[in-house]
């Protein structure tokens, strides 16, 4: 049980770091400075955590 939530945060991390990584390089290749890609990958960095927050939630109160 402890083996699948530390697997499940993993992934959630990895997928969230990839999303992050996505935004920056959309970001640079459209023409933004580097802050701004960061702030953007950031941005997305965070709604993903934030979604996988709200679907764990969700799914607790139907246990």
């Amino acid at each position: 049980m402890l083996a699948t939530i530390l697997l499940t945060i993993a992934l959630i991390l990895v997928i969230a770091l990839l999303a992050a990584a996505g935004a920056g390089k959309l970001a640079r290749l459209d023409g933004a400075s580097y802050p701004t890609a960061l702030t953007r990958a950031a941005i997305a960095f965070t709604a993903t955590l934030t979604l996988a927050a709200a679907i764990a939630a969700a799914l607790a109160t139907l246990r």
